[in-house]
Protein backbone atom coordinates (compact mmCIF):
# COMPACT_ATOMS: atom_id res chain seq x y z
CA UNK A 1 0.00 0.00 0.00
CA UNK A 2 1.30 3.50 -1.22
CA UNK A 3 2.36 6.08 2.18
CA UNK A 4 -0.69 7.87 0.48
CA UNK A 5 -3.17 5.49 0.66
CA UNK A 6 -2.34 4.33 3.82
CA UNK A 7 -2.35 8.26 5.66
CA UNK A 8 -6.48 8.48 3.41
CA UNK A 9 -6.82 5.56 4.59
CA UNK A 10 -6.22 6.09 9.17
CA UNK A 11 -8.11 9.63 8.31
CA UNK A 12 -11.51 7.85 6.99
CA UNK A 13 -10.86 5.32 10.31
CA UNK A 14 -10.31 8.47 12.31
CA UNK A 15 -13.54 10.02 10.96
CA UNK A 16 -15.79 7.00 11.50
CA UNK A 17 -15.20 6.86 15.12
CA UNK A 18 -17.74 8.44 17.30
CA UNK A 19 -16.79 12.06 18.31
CA UNK A 20 -17.15 11.49 22.04
CA UNK A 21 -15.03 8.67 21.56
CA UNK A 22 -12.31 11.01 19.55
CA UNK A 23 -12.84 13.50 22.21
CA UNK A 24 -11.84 11.21 24.69
CA UNK A 25 -8.79 10.19 23.01
CA UNK A 26 -7.56 13.29 22.23
CA UNK A 27 -8.59 15.25 25.62
CA UNK A 28 -10.76 17.83 23.93
CA UNK A 29 -13.97 18.21 24.13
CA UNK A 30 -16.30 18.38 20.60
CA UNK A 31 -17.23 21.15 19.22
CA UNK A 32 -20.58 22.49 17.35
CA UNK A 33 -20.46 25.40 15.14
CA UNK A 34 -23.83 27.01 15.34
CA UNK A 35 -24.44 28.85 12.34
CA UNK A 36 -27.85 31.22 12.17
CA UNK A 37 -29.16 33.38 9.60
CA UNK A 38 -30.35 36.32 12.03
CA UNK A 39 -28.95 37.90 15.27
CA UNK A 40 -28.13 37.09 19.01
CA UNK A 41 -31.04 38.54 19.94
CA UNK A 42 -33.38 37.16 17.41
CA UNK A 43 -32.34 33.40 18.56
CA UNK A 44 -31.86 33.90 22.19
CA UNK A 45 -34.89 31.69 22.83
CA UNK A 46 -33.83 29.05 20.16
CA UNK A 47 -30.07 28.94 21.05
CA UNK A 48 -31.38 28.20 24.81
CA UNK A 49 -34.08 25.54 23.69
CA UNK A 50 -30.67 24.09 21.85
CA UNK A 51 -28.72 24.20 24.66
CA UNK A 52 -30.77 23.18 27.43
CA UNK A 53 -31.62 19.90 25.63
CA UNK A 54 -28.14 19.41 25.38
CA UNK A 55 -28.04 19.58 28.68
CA UNK A 56 -30.76 17.06 29.34
CA UNK A 57 -28.66 14.64 27.10
CA UNK A 58 -25.50 14.57 29.01
CA UNK A 59 -23.62 17.81 27.08
CA UNK A 60 -22.89 20.72 28.92
CA UNK A 61 -21.13 23.50 27.28
CA UNK A 62 -17.81 24.12 28.54
CA UNK A 63 -17.64 21.30 30.20
CA UNK A 64 -17.38 18.52 27.68
CA UNK A 65 -18.57 20.25 25.00
CA UNK A 66 -18.01 23.70 23.14
CA UNK A 67 -20.25 25.65 20.77
CA UNK A 68 -18.92 28.35 18.58
CA UNK A 69 -21.65 31.01 17.33
CA UNK A 70 -21.56 32.67 13.61
CA UNK A 71 -24.29 35.36 13.02
CA UNK A 72 -25.14 36.45 9.46
CA UNK A 73 -28.03 38.75 10.83
CA UNK A 74 -29.94 38.73 7.25
CA UNK A 75 -26.59 40.03 5.23
CA UNK A 76 -27.29 37.09 2.69
CA UNK A 77 -25.30 34.43 0.99
CA UNK A 78 -21.97 35.96 0.85
CA UNK A 79 -21.89 36.42 4.61
CA UNK A 80 -23.24 32.82 5.09
CA UNK A 81 -20.64 31.12 3.35
CA UNK A 82 -18.06 33.30 4.80
CA UNK A 83 -19.33 32.20 8.61
CA UNK A 84 -19.74 28.64 7.28
CA UNK A 85 -15.98 28.66 6.10
CA UNK A 86 -14.45 30.09 8.93
CA UNK A 87 -16.73 27.28 11.00
CA UNK A 88 -14.95 24.61 8.54
CA UNK A 89 -11.34 26.28 9.29
CA UNK A 90 -11.78 25.75 13.12
CA UNK A 91 -12.74 22.05 12.74
CA UNK A 92 -15.63 21.79 14.40
CA UNK A 93 -16.91 18.60 14.71
CA UNK A 94 -20.56 19.29 13.76
CA UNK A 95 -22.22 22.61 12.44
CA UNK A 96 -26.05 23.31 13.55
CA UNK A 97 -27.54 25.62 10.68
CA UNK A 98 -30.76 27.70 10.90
CA UNK A 99 -32.43 29.16 8.04
CA UNK A 100 -31.59 27.37 4.11
CA UNK A 101 -29.61 30.36 3.24
CA UNK A 102 -27.21 29.31 6.30
CA UNK A 103 -27.21 25.53 5.68
CA UNK A 104 -26.06 25.86 1.57
CA UNK A 105 -23.73 27.98 2.50
CA UNK A 106 -22.61 25.11 5.57
CA UNK A 107 -22.89 22.05 2.57
CA UNK A 108 -21.24 24.18 -0.06
CA UNK A 109 -18.19 24.36 2.14
CA UNK A 110 -17.65 21.04 3.53
CA UNK A 111 -19.00 17.32 2.51
CA UNK A 112 -17.39 16.09 5.31
CA UNK A 113 -18.47 17.40 8.55
CA UNK A 114 -22.04 16.49 9.86
CA UNK A 115 -24.61 20.00 9.17
CA UNK A 116 -27.96 19.55 10.85
CA UNK A 117 -30.80 21.91 10.50
CA UNK A 118 -33.79 23.54 10.58
CA UNK A 119 -34.89 24.88 7.04
CA UNK A 120 -37.78 25.27 4.69
CA UNK A 121 -38.67 22.30 2.43
CA UNK A 122 -35.49 20.83 2.49
CA UNK A 123 -35.87 18.46 -0.55
CA UNK A 124 -37.30 21.54 -3.11
CA UNK A 125 -33.92 23.58 -2.00
CA UNK A 126 -31.57 20.68 -2.69
CA UNK A 127 -30.40 20.29 0.55
CA UNK A 128 -30.98 16.34 1.12
CA UNK A 129 -31.99 14.04 -1.62
CA UNK A 130 -35.24 13.04 0.59
CA UNK A 131 -36.74 13.03 3.79
CA UNK A 132 -36.49 9.36 4.62
CA UNK A 133 -32.82 8.96 3.23
CA UNK A 134 -31.27 12.35 3.47
CA UNK A 135 -28.01 10.86 1.89
CA UNK A 136 -24.28 12.68 2.46
CA UNK A 137 -23.30 14.33 5.28
CA UNK A 138 -26.35 16.88 6.08
CA UNK A 139 -29.47 15.74 8.32
CA UNK A 140 -32.14 17.62 10.19
CA UNK A 141 -35.27 19.18 10.69
CA UNK A 142 -37.82 21.23 8.25
CA UNK A 143 -39.95 23.60 9.41
CA UNK A 144 -42.12 22.93 6.75
CA UNK A 145 -43.28 26.52 5.43
CA UNK A 146 -44.00 25.69 2.07
CA UNK A 147 -46.14 23.19 2.98
CA UNK A 148 -49.22 24.86 5.08
CA UNK A 149 -49.71 27.94 3.03
CA UNK A 150 -53.07 27.11 2.15
CA UNK A 151 -53.76 26.66 5.82
CA UNK A 152 -52.46 30.64 6.87
CA UNK A 153 -54.66 31.92 3.91
CA UNK A 154 -57.71 30.31 5.75
CA UNK A 155 -57.05 31.66 9.01
CA UNK A 156 -56.58 35.28 7.54
CA UNK A 157 -59.69 34.49 5.58
CA UNK A 158 -61.85 34.30 8.84
CA UNK A 159 -60.14 37.48 10.46
CA UNK A 160 -60.31 39.62 6.88
CA UNK A 161 -63.19 37.99 5.58
CA UNK A 162 -63.80 40.80 2.55
CA UNK A 163 -60.41 39.36 1.45
CA UNK A 164 -59.47 39.40 -2.39
CA UNK A 165 -56.50 40.44 -3.27
CA UNK A 166 -53.44 38.72 -1.52
CA UNK A 167 -49.49 40.46 -1.25
CA UNK A 168 -46.96 38.81 -0.46
CA UNK A 169 -43.37 39.87 0.50
CA UNK A 170 -40.66 37.76 -0.65
CA UNK A 171 -36.93 37.70 -0.31
CA UNK A 172 -35.73 36.87 -4.27
CA UNK A 173 -32.21 35.29 -3.53
CA UNK A 174 -33.67 33.06 -0.93
CA UNK A 175 -34.24 29.64 -2.44
CA UNK A 176 -36.53 28.92 0.45
CA UNK A 177 -38.37 32.52 0.49
CA UNK A 178 -39.31 32.11 -3.70
CA UNK A 179 -40.26 28.33 -2.98
CA UNK A 180 -42.73 29.57 -0.34
CA UNK A 181 -44.16 32.43 -2.28
CA UNK A 182 -44.69 29.99 -5.12
CA UNK A 183 -46.76 27.70 -2.93
CA UNK A 184 -48.70 30.74 -1.75
CA UNK A 185 -49.50 32.00 -5.14
CA UNK A 186 -50.80 28.45 -6.06
CA UNK A 187 -53.18 28.44 -2.66
CA UNK A 188 -54.29 31.59 -3.15
CA UNK A 189 -55.30 31.12 -6.60
CA UNK A 190 -57.20 27.95 -5.67
CA UNK A 191 -58.94 30.40 -3.38
CA UNK A 192 -59.32 32.99 -5.79
CA UNK A 193 -57.50 35.13 -4.47
CA UNK A 194 -55.78 38.04 -6.45
CA UNK A 195 -51.98 37.94 -5.78
CA UNK A 196 -49.29 40.51 -6.29
CA UNK A 197 -45.21 39.90 -5.12
CA UNK A 198 -42.95 42.00 -3.80
CA UNK A 199 -39.65 40.75 -4.45
CA UNK A 200 -37.07 42.08 -2.59
CA UNK A 201 -33.03 41.70 -2.75
CA UNK A 202 -31.89 44.52 0.24
CA UNK A 203 -33.90 46.05 2.89
CA UNK A 204 -33.87 48.83 0.99
CA UNK A 205 -36.21 47.59 -1.23
CA UNK A 206 -38.68 47.32 1.69
CA UNK A 207 -40.44 51.34 2.10
CA UNK A 208 -40.31 50.59 -2.22
CA UNK A 209 -42.15 48.25 -2.94
CA UNK A 210 -44.87 48.80 0.13
CA UNK A 211 -45.96 52.44 -2.17
CA UNK A 212 -46.92 50.20 -4.99
CA UNK A 213 -49.27 47.85 -2.52
CA UNK A 214 -51.14 50.53 -0.43
CA UNK A 215 -54.69 50.46 -1.09
CA UNK A 216 -54.04 47.64 -3.93
CA UNK A 217 -54.77 44.89 -1.83
CA UNK A 218 -56.13 43.45 1.28
CA UNK A 219 -53.66 42.12 3.64
CA UNK A 220 -50.10 40.80 3.17
CA UNK A 221 -48.45 37.27 3.84
CA UNK A 222 -44.83 37.78 4.96
CA UNK A 223 -42.25 34.79 4.08
CA UNK A 224 -39.56 33.73 6.28
CA UNK A 225 -36.26 34.62 5.70
CA UNK A 226 -32.92 36.01 7.54
CA UNK A 227 -33.17 39.14 5.85
CA UNK A 228 -37.19 39.73 6.31
CA UNK A 229 -36.98 38.58 9.57
CA UNK A 230 -34.07 41.42 10.30
CA UNK A 231 -36.43 43.81 9.04
CA UNK A 232 -39.61 43.18 11.00
CA UNK A 233 -40.06 46.45 12.49
CA UNK A 234 -39.79 48.25 9.60
CA UNK A 235 -42.35 45.53 7.88
CA UNK A 236 -45.08 45.96 10.34
CA UNK A 237 -44.64 49.66 10.90
CA UNK A 238 -45.10 50.03 7.08
CA UNK A 239 -48.43 47.59 6.61
CA UNK A 240 -49.80 49.33 9.72
CA UNK A 241 -49.72 52.55 8.12
CA UNK A 242 -50.98 50.82 5.13
CA UNK A 243 -53.78 49.20 7.13
CA UNK A 244 -52.94 46.01 5.43
CA UNK A 245 -53.10 42.88 7.96
CA UNK A 246 -50.00 40.74 8.03
CA UNK A 247 -49.58 36.66 8.71
CA UNK A 248 -46.62 35.38 9.31
CA UNK A 249 -44.63 31.86 10.08
CA UNK A 250 -43.39 32.18 13.65
CA UNK A 251 -44.62 34.37 16.46
CA UNK A 252 -41.62 36.18 16.72
CA UNK A 253 -43.04 38.72 14.21
CA UNK A 254 -46.89 39.17 16.04
CA UNK A 255 -44.51 40.43 18.97
CA UNK A 256 -43.14 43.65 17.16
CA UNK A 257 -46.72 44.07 16.32
CA UNK A 258 -47.63 41.75 13.28
CA UNK A 259 -51.31 41.02 13.09
CA UNK A 260 -50.83 36.92 13.20
CA UNK A 261 -48.92 33.73 12.67
CA UNK A 262 -49.33 29.92 12.38
CA UNK A 263 -46.31 27.76 12.27
CA UNK A 264 -43.68 25.14 13.82
CA UNK A 265 -43.09 26.44 17.05
CA UNK A 266 -39.53 26.73 16.76
CA UNK A 267 -37.97 26.13 20.32
CA UNK A 268 -39.15 22.69 19.50
CA UNK A 269 -37.43 22.40 16.63
CA UNK A 270 -34.06 23.60 17.92
CA UNK A 271 -34.69 20.87 20.88
CA UNK A 272 -35.01 18.54 18.41
CA UNK A 273 -32.23 19.47 16.37
CA UNK A 274 -30.23 18.72 19.46
CA UNK A 275 -31.15 15.54 19.93
CA UNK A 276 -29.94 15.23 16.34
CA UNK A 277 -26.71 16.49 17.27
CA UNK A 278 -26.01 14.01 20.04
CA UNK A 279 -26.96 10.71 17.80
CA UNK A 280 -24.34 12.12 15.82
CA UNK A 281 -21.32 12.68 18.48
CA UNK A 282 -22.24 9.50 19.58
CA UNK A 283 -21.74 7.86 16.56
CA UNK A 284 -25.00 7.66 14.37
CA UNK A 285 -23.97 9.20 10.27
CA UNK A 286 -26.13 12.27 9.10
CA UNK A 287 -26.87 9.93 5.92
CA UNK A 288 -28.80 7.36 7.87
CA UNK A 289 -30.78 9.86 10.17
CA UNK A 290 -33.86 10.74 8.38
CA UNK A 291 -35.29 14.44 8.05
CA UNK A 292 -38.45 14.82 10.28
CA UNK A 293 -41.19 17.62 9.86
CA UNK A 294 -42.96 19.55 12.76
CA UNK A 295 -45.25 18.37 15.32
CA UNK A 296 -46.16 21.18 17.16
CA UNK A 297 -47.73 24.42 15.47
CA UNK A 298 -48.56 27.72 16.94
CA UNK A 299 -51.33 30.06 16.17
CA UNK A 300 -50.46 33.79 17.26
CA UNK A 301 -53.08 36.79 17.44
CA UNK A 302 -51.74 40.12 18.40
CA UNK A 303 -55.25 42.30 19.45
CA UNK A 304 -53.11 45.20 19.45
CA UNK A 305 -52.58 45.55 16.23
CA UNK A 306 -56.21 43.97 14.86
CA UNK A 307 -57.56 46.92 17.17
CA UNK A 308 -55.09 49.13 15.31
CA UNK A 309 -56.69 48.25 11.86
CA UNK A 310 -60.13 47.85 13.08
CA UNK A 311 -60.12 44.57 12.79
CA UNK A 312 -62.56 42.04 14.98
CA UNK A 313 -61.04 38.38 15.45
CA UNK A 314 -63.80 36.33 15.54
CA UNK A 315 -64.27 34.80 18.80
CA UNK A 316 -63.92 30.93 17.64
CA UNK A 317 -60.54 32.30 16.22
CA UNK A 318 -59.28 33.50 19.40
CA UNK A 319 -60.68 29.94 21.19
CA UNK A 320 -58.51 28.27 19.08
CA UNK A 321 -55.16 30.16 19.42
CA UNK A 322 -52.07 29.04 21.18
CA UNK A 323 -51.37 32.57 22.32
CA UNK A 324 -53.06 35.96 22.32
CA UNK A 325 -51.46 39.11 22.79
CA UNK A 326 -53.30 42.35 24.04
Amino acid sequence: MKRREFIALLGGAAAAWPLAARAQQTGKSPTIGFLAGQSPSAMVHLVTAFTQRLRELGWIEGRNIAIEHRWVEGRGERAAAEAATELVRLKVDIIVAGGTTSVLAAKEATSLVPIVFVAGDPVGTGLVASLARPGGNVTGLSNQSTDIAAKRLELLREVVPSLKRLAILANIASPASMLEMREVEEAARSLGLEVATLKIRQAGDISRDFKTIKGNADALLVTADPLINSNRVRINTLAIGARLPTIYNFRDSVEMAGLMSYGPNLPDLFRRVADYADKILRGAKPADIPVEQPTKFDLVLNLITAQALGLTVPPTLLARADEVIE
